[in-house]
């Protein structure tokens, strides 16, 4: 493996201060009965935050529009009980010297109407309309999605009141944010519609609504995806033009930092342009905008994400490629999921070369989330 040393530069945004590049990906975990994350939610991103990861991004937790959550179990961002409990999480990932952020999630028509916490409500959309382009429930109203993005900006403030360091918008993976990105999805002729351009306004209008609510120095991330659950092969943006009038968007409203996910982090985003060893994602959107960016997608395993949930075995990049990327800046930092979720130790594990002790994904032993 190359000198790890890279990863464990220090990085700074705004009020934000980290000593390494190494983030822990938002991964839901289901673990919080009622939707409030009790003491082992606490310790286990505190174990985290204790062995050198630098930033951890929380599960997702979901705003408080009724259909926001498809589970029970799944943190929410609103309720006093679960904000005591976010608070004991950040406390104790502090008292660790760690940093941490809530990722702020609704997850919009991919909850099955009946489920959640709020089985009776109505799943949040664009229009009204699923990924296959079927018209099932009206097309919301203004004042729908003036309170859908009230929401976000809510949790938001309630972050930065209960001592987080900063603040992840999950707008990724085909869920509310990502649905109004979505032509297949966002039908609408209003102004919440349109070309890319116009359909990215609703996250734009998120960001702004949650930047008035924690102040100029509270740093905002935004995750997104050209992928989705519901097509793996989707494109928002397939030209560097389309990508970068797409991401100013988010950069006038205010966003800090772009978290950029990948299936697989060593993909160039543009080949066509720049080659099979040219920029992922991350990397375009960093010379794009000028921002920090994330990259994401089976950093520090040998079989990637989607693959080994078909139970097939394609191989990734080793570690050594993706330091030599971000040592030549193409990004920021890196999320690391699925290795730390297995290894607490993961990034301790690599700071000291101890790269003959970093195991394989298992998901045998991911049914024991320690």
């Amino acid at each position: 493996m190359a000198d790890a040393a890279p990863l464990f530069q220090p990085f700074r945004c705004k009020s934000l201060t980290l000593p390494n590049r190494i983030v822990m990906a938002p991964m839901t975990r289901r673990f919080s009965a009622g939707g409030v994350p009790g003491e082992d939610v606490a310790g286990y991103y505190a174990r985290r935050a204790g062995a050198d990861v630098g930033l951890i991004l929380t599960e997702g937790t979901t705003t408080d529009r009724p259909g926001a959550s498809s589970d029970p179990n799944v943190p929410n961002f609103h309720e006093r009980e679960a904000l005591a409990g976010w608070k004991r999480v950040a406390d104790a990932v502090h008292e660790e010297g760690g940093r941490i952020g809530p990722q702020l999630w609704h997850v919009g028509m991919m909850r099955k109407p009946g489920t959640g916490p709020h089985p009776e409500a109505v799943s949040d959309s664009p229009a009204g309309v699923t990924h296959k382009g079927k018209q099932v429930q009206p097309e919301p109203s203004e004042e729908e999605i003036a309170d859908m993005i009230a929401a976000y900006a809510r949790a938001a403030g309630k972050a930065r009141e209960l001592g987080f360091d900063c603040v992840e918008i999950h707008g990724a993976h085909g869920y509310l944010i990502d649905q109004f990105f979505w032509d297949v999805m966002n039908v609408r002729s209003d102004r919440w519609g349109g070309d890319l351009v116009q359909r990215a306004r609703f996250a734009g209008e998120v960001i702004g609504e949650c930047r008035a609510a924690v102040g100029e120095d509270f740093p905002i991330i935004l995750r997104w995806s050209q992928w989705k659950q519901q097509d793996f092969e989707a494109r928002l943006a397939p030209t560097p033009s389309e990508l970068e009038a797409f991401l100013n968007v988010f950069v006038e409203a205010g966003v800090d930092i772009i978290h950029c996910s990948q299936r697989r982090f060593w993909e160039p985003e543009f080949p066509e342009i720049d080659g099979q060893d040219g920029l992922n994602l991350a990397g375009w959107a960093k010379k794009l905008t000028g921002l920090p960016t994330i990259t994401v997608g089976s950093v520090g395993l040998s079989s990637d994400f989607i693959n080994a949930l078909r139970g097939e075995g394609a191989k990734t990049r080793p570690l050594s490629d993706l330091i030599e990327r971000l040592d030549r800046g193409e990004f920021d930092l890196v999320a690391v999921g699925r290795a730390l979720l297995q290894d607490f130790e993961w990034a301790t594990k690599v700071k000291e070369g101890r790269e003959g002790e970093l195991a394989d994904y298992d998901a045998e032993a991911l049914k024991v989330l320690y």
